[in-house]
């Protein structure tokens, strides 16, 4: 017997309500102003017709505060499954137009049912977040709704890729579940996130200040860290998330998106020889090095905005995808501090979870001296960095370029902290500190006797250099593998790369290793 007409019409108009969000005018109006709807969001992250909807007849139960006849298609948020560039992705989207995209206890219980879904079926998780954060008439629900989140948030961490996109208001505790993902993307103009708003520190504290100073999008990738990418508007929100995950394995269990090249490509890439000046004190751009050692320039670089002496990132050598770690000698000559530091150690141990090796490019003259980095905690800081590399079981391939002195030179992946490979370059200066502090600090009495004592602490400089911080004195003492010509660098790193990729490393039985946070 055929299905009743009058069913399948009632079916449509239900399905066609809430595609609408509840409310057609409002949906045309947001688009009018050149905003995407949270499905919007949701159809341009995925191959056309391939989004599998979870939940959309679901609502909210609740019936306090005059609740109770109120309908919230959706109850505020898209979830489901979705095939990007090939690859079954999850996502959720949380739709303003209904209630504010508040979360309430059915709408969090979407969000946790499909993060529950991922973790099964392996995939990586897409959150557009764009919610006033939550639904008051809910009272304890709410609160419970997000502990509930951020708990699958923790238990997902590791096991599959979490990327947030902030393309709308993220406010108070909603902003914990993006920070507790791997990867914010924040739109530049629609968008902010803080804990407490200018109001509220105002009526607090008495401070007066802006949402531009702390809740925007430039605040959070450039001051205190909080976002990796800024986008220019949505559709750029969704390029940056679709090109970072075409770096990432869908899971932990699975090797990274690897496409190696059939044959190995050996060749010399002079460029390298014309890269570091004469001078060693003169700086010079890592990124040039890193665009000349990776596939056709093309290096996704994550925090771009936040401790610039450092740079981390991800791109692909000879097919094989690779984390990238590289001090910045055009910033405060390539320095570690405590943002630096904070930087690299997550980024090492993001690729530590998902198989990415990580290739580190080195000119550091040490950490950064100063109180304010003393009574920030530069140790306390400086020993996570320490700590993620040795902690990292991937393979790791060390090359230095100029300076690799003290502790930093420690930091950035020495063969002691478990670097599998260490390929120096002539130029190389590996030492305890710099020659010319090293130099008054050892040879002071002979200066001070010489009849030229300028000229006298020049020849020992030039001395020191040449024996005591040479890389072929590090080599000698099996701290470096090979001192290479600078020319060979993508082909030597390429080979270092496949040569490790079949490594495994056993560790001793423990629960998690205590970083120092």
């Amino acid at each position: 017997m055929p299905i009743d007409p009058k069913l399948l019409k009632d079916l449509e108009k239900r399905r066609n309500e809430i595609m609408a969000s509840g409310d057609a005018a409002k949906v045309a109006k947001r688009r009018g102003k050149g905003l995407m709807t949270a499905r919007d969001r949701v159809d341009a992250l995925f191959a056309p017709g391939s989004f599998q909807e979870f939940g959309m007849f679901a609502e909210h139960q609740c019936t306090n505060f005059g609740m109770a006849d109120k309908k919230l298609p959706a109850d505020g948020v898209v979830t489901g499954v979705g095939i990007m560039d090939g690859r079954p992705v999850a996502s959720f989207s949380q739709d303003f137009l209904v209630a504010g995209g508040s979360l309430g206890r059915v709408h969090s219980q979407k969000i946790c049912d499909l993060m529950d879904y991922a973790q099964r079926a392996g995939v990586p998780i897409i959150a557009f977040n764009d919610s006033g954060g939550a639904r008051i008439q809910e009272a304890v629900l709410s609160l419970s709704g997000y502990g509930q989140v951020f708990f699958r948030n923790v238990l997902l961490s590791g096991v599959v890729p979490q990327i947030a996109i902030i393309c709308g208001p993220c406010a108070g505790g909603a902003a914990y579940s993006p920070a507790l993902m791997d990867f914010l993307i924040m739109t530049k103009s629609t968008a902010n996130m803080f804990i407490c708003g200018p109001e509220v520190i105002k009526a607090a504290t008495g401070q007066v200040t802006t949402m531009e100073e702390i809740g925007s999008a430039a605040a959070h990738a450039s001051v205190n860290g909080n976002v990796h990418f800024v986008a220019n508007d949505d559709m750029h929100a969704i390029e940056i998330a679709r090109k970072l995950v075409s770096f990432l394995p869908s899971n932990n269990l699975v090797d990274p998106p690897h496409a190696p090249t059939p044959e190995i490509d050996l060749s010399e890439v002079p460029a390298f020889e014309k890269i570091i000046p004469d001078d060693s004190k003169k700086p010079f751009d890592m990124l040039e090095v890193i665009h000349a050692l990776v596939d056709n320039a093309d290096f996704l670089q994550v925090h771009q905005e936040w401790a610039k002496s450092i740079i981390v990132g991800f791109a692909r050598i000879q097919g094989l995808v690779t984390g990238i770690v590289a001090n910045q000698p055009m910033v405060r000559s390539g320095t570690l501090d405590i943002d630096s530091s904070d930087k690299a150690a997550r980024f090492i141990r993001f690729c530590n979870l998902y198989n990415i090796p990580i290739v580190t490019l080195v000119d550091v003259p040490g950490f950064m001296p100063g109180v304010a980095q003393e009574r920030g905690g530069i140790i306390r800081h400086g020993a996570k960095m320490l700590f993620a590399y040795a902690a990292a079981t991937v393979p790791k391939i060390t090359v230095i370029l100029r300076k690799a002195y003290g502790g930093a030179y420690l930091a950035m992946c020495s063969r002691d902290l478990g670097a599998d490979l260490v390929f120096a370059w002539p130029t190389a200066e590996i030492a305890v500190m710099g020659a010319e502090g090293a130099v008054k600090i050892v040879f002071r009495r002979e200066i001070k006797e010489a009849e030229n004592p300028k000229k006298t602490e020049a020849e020992l400089v030039k001395k020191y250099r040449t024996e005591f911080a040479s890389p072929y004195q590090a080599a000698a003492n099996a701290q470096v593998t090979d001192v290479i010509r600078p020319s060979r660098t993508r082909a030597v790193v390429a080979m270092a790369l496949r040569n490790t990729l079949s490594k495994r490393e056993t560790r001793p039985p423990k629960k998690h290793g205590n970083i120092p946070l």
